[in-house]
């Protein structure tokens, strides 16, 4: 066997062994694993956008919100299972298809804030896995405010979001 060849079939072996380790991989700890590097936390636990994370109450929904122009005014929801005021009432399959499509089980399209396009390309083991862990969340009772139409005014801060001006050539 040429040493090409014997690359070849080394690299198949090896991904074939990730690719079975993966699998046997528990999807709550892969989901948990997701949650972090995506950075779930980031908009979507209470005083994260401001620098302190309140893990207390964690990914429980953000206290800022974000001012898309010509859109209103958004506020991270509550990933927690709560059937009130975050995703208790959803499926997993439904929270899989807001994280990788943007939509809703109501119909609605997520805001171009939240970057469902990037997570889109998760394999589904992966989006399954993520929608597992946040099932497993200790509840955090919060209702955050919004969507909040073009000039209201928001209950609690929010981010201005400046979007440039299409260039004509």
């Amino acid at each position: 066997m040429t040493r090409g060849a014997a690359l070849v079939v080394a690299t198949m072996v090896a991904l074939g062994c990730v690719g079975a380790a993966r699998a046997a991989e528990d999807p709550v700890a892969r989901g948990k694993y997701l949650a972090e590097i995506m950075d779930c936390t980031g908009c979507h636990t209470p005083g994260s956008l401001q620098g302190k994370p309140d893990m207390a109450r964690y990914l429980g929904g953000s206290d800022t919100g974000f001012e898309i122009p010509d859109l209103g005014i958004f506020y991270p929801p509550n990933l927690t299972p709560d059937p009130e005021t975050g995703l208790g009432q959803w499926s997993e399959e439904e929270i899989t298809a807001a994280v990788t499509k943007g939509m809703r089980p109501d119909g609605r399209q997520l805001v171009p804030i939240m970057p469902w396009p990037s997570y889109g390309a998760l394999e589904q083991f992966d989006a399954r896995a993520l929608a597992a862990y946040l099932k497993t969340l200790p509840v955090v009772v919060q209702q955050v405010p919004g969507p909040l139409a073009p000039g209201a005014d928001s209950p609690l801060p929010y981010f201005r979001l400046k979007v440039p001006k299409q260039r004509t050539f």
